[in-house]
């Protein structure tokens, strides 16, 4: 038995991870997904004085409120940078570290590092003209979704705050790598905003080695869109008890 934390990406909420909850706890172990400040049932909470260091208390406060001891860390897309934080931090509560088609930054990047010009510009322009700093989701078409769970989606999007936007992130990539380490790429459609990352962790220069090295980092695909916890729940879920299954036997 397991403990899981799953992290939701931008514009999501816990919400998100319901059918991979219920197929975890039906394997016995246990799960939680917070939701992060100012998005989901916790928008009535936004305001512009949210930063990535409000959401990477959201997360630490749940692993330590819950005492969790070795808990498998998965985060979604934007929450890359949360996890990203967390093994720097507080790596050695970690059993697994888990990027789900997620952020995986260079040291003093922000999660929108890597992103187009014309993303970027178009976000920073709609936060700035929002009194809330907020910036809002995309067509959950992007995600690969449809029919019934295109209009779910659609309808449980809210604005994401702006500042986890440009936040640098600085952290000791050697002090990551000690946690082992898997990504998962959806790739069916493959997000244009993840073609950085997909090209980063396959390269083992990346880190400067790090990446490849220290406790390892492993490649995994899934055939599915961005939103796989949505899609493609029972794979992603065999993907994640892998990943945990390793990580007790590491």
């Amino acid at each position: 038995m397991s403990d899981f934390v799953l992290v939701h990406g931008a514009w999501h909420g816990g919400w998100c991870w319901t059918r991979v909850l219920d197929r975890l706890r039906a394997r016995g172990h246990r799960a939680f997904a917070p939701t992060l400040t100012g998005v989901g049932e916790r928008a009535h909470l936004l305001w512009p004085g949210i930063t990535l260091e409000t959401h990477i208390a959201d997360v630490r406060g749940l692993i330590e409120a819950e005492e969790l001891e070795r808990p498998v860390l998965v985060v979604h897309s934007y929450a890359g940078m949360i996890g990203t934080a967390l093994a720097d931090r507080m790596g050695e509560r970690l059993a697994h570290l888990a990027y789900v088609d997620a952020v995986v930054p260079k040291p003093g990047e922000s999660w929108s590092g890597t992103h187009a010009s014309a993303t970027r510009n178009a976000r920073l322009a709609d936060a700035a003209a929002d009194p809330q700093g907020s910036f809002a989701p995309p067509d959950p078409a992007v995600f690969g979704l449809a029919a019934a769970d295109y209009e779910w989606v659609k309808r449980r999007q809210t604005r994401h705050p702006g500042k986890p936007y440009t936040d640098a992130l600085d952290f000791d990539p050697w002090r990551v790598a000690e946690v082992p380490r898997s990504f998962i790429d959806c790739n069916a459609p493959a997000l244009g905003t993840i073609t950085v990352i997909r090209q980063r962790v396959r390269d083992p220069r990346f880190w400067d080695g790090a990446w490849a090295g220290g406790a390892g980092a492993r490649l995994m695909e899934l055939a599915t869109g961005h939103d796989p916890m949505i899609s493609a729940p029972e794979a992603l879920t065999d993907q994640l008890c892998e990943a945990a299954g390793a990580a007790a036997t590491s």
